[in-house]
């Protein structure tokens, strides 16, 4: 059985999968339901590459 997507275009929070009807929506319920998951990843953030990237100018 295939089922209709329902919503596609709509952002969905990847957490507890609730869809919203914009993205300010969805990040104004990511900073409050979701607040202790985003401040205990943002310790580990590093923007470096990755080893065996290779880089091209």
């Amino acid at each position: 059985m295939v089922l209709p997507f329902v919503d596609e275009d709509k952002p969905k929070c990847y957490l507890c999968h609730e869809g919203f009807e914009n993205i300010n929506e969805l990040k104004k319920h990511q900073q409050n339901i979701h607040k202790e998951f985003f401040e205990f990843h943002e310790k580990d953030l590093k923007r470096e590459s990755a080893p065996g990237d290779v880089t091209v100018f």
